[in-house]
């Protein structure tokens, strides 16, 4: 019928329509939604986690194809590398003497991966990137990140370094992509594959706050007993909702445009 709206357009543009409190109230309850279908879909919530590394690899080798293929790191922030790349290496440097597992062969990729960007951007590249627009102080994070990790790190029976470096890697995860973010709100438009990795790493960001909220609900809470006492377990939980909810407003702008049929994502002001 000429003229009619898809239910998806009618909802979408109801959403539109409600101020910020009622968004972030929908943004919650359509969080909670996901969390009990995952419950009850996926058995083994490890499983979760699995898929967060998975996407996240998705993610990956379209920055890949990017650089590669389009020769160019147009809409790509170097400071997000850098902070990704950091935490990374902290993460691994923990992996090696705390824990070593299958994680630490995941990591040893991703951060290979994460440098093979970053020299591309710095060097092969360069003139396509974007340093006027990249203007988001890191220190801003990292300082913050590393005073956070000092007060509060795991009280585990490691040596004290390495529970500080764990907790750093922690916090600055959460935090690794604001550079990114603030990069696409200083250009309004996001070409395709930028826009699909960040996309990537929101979905394996949230996937991977779903495992660990999942965990903590399915084993009485007794996971975080494990990880520690004092406020440690409380913020591993935090800074995994935190990351998710950095990645919230870009994704749903992002879902928007692809059942708009854009190509192009165009942000409004105020979205980072």
């Amino acid at each position: 019928m000429r003229g009619s709206k898809r239910p998806i357009q009618v909802v979408a543009a109801w959403v539109r329509r409600q101020p910020p409190k009622v968004k972030a109230f929908l943004c919650v309850v359509a969080g909670m939604a996901a969390l009990v279908f995952l419950r009850f879909i996926v058995h083994d919530h490890d499983n979760l986690f699995v898929a967060a590394e998975a996407v996240h690899a998705i993610g990956i080798s379209v920055l890949i194809y990017k650089l590669t293929k389009e020769r160019t790191c147009a809409g790509l922030s170097l400071k997000s590398q850098d902070l990704t790349a950091l935490f990374l290496a902290a993460r691994l440097y923990c992996s090696f003497v705390m824990e070593y597992d299958i994680h630490t062969v995941l990591d040893t990729a991703t951060l290979a991966t994460t440098l093979w960007v970053i020299y591309m951007i710095r060097f092969k590249l360069k003139s396509s990137y974007m340093e006027d627009k990249d203007n988001f102080a890191i220190y801003y994070v990292v300082v913050p990140c590393a005073v956070l990790a000092l007060a509060i790190h795991p009280s585990t029976s490691h040596n004290i370094f390495n529970r500080i470096c764990w907790a750093f890697c922690v916090y600055l995860e959460a935090v690794s992509v604001l550079p990114q973010l603030r990069l696409m709100q200083n250009t309004k438009i996001v070409e395709p594959f930028t826009a699909h990795y960040v996309f990537a790493l929101g979905i394996a960001r949230f996937l991977s706050c779903a495992h660990w909220v999942l965990q903590v609900l399915d084993t009485r809470g007794r996971l975080l007993t494990a990880l520690g006492y004092g406020l440690w377990p409380s913020m591993v939980l935090l800074a995994e909702i935190v990351q998710t909810f950095i990645l919230a407003d870009f994704c749903y702008y992002y879902v928007k445009s692809v059942f708009g049929g854009q190509l192009v994502l165009r942000l409004p002001s105020g979205v980072v």
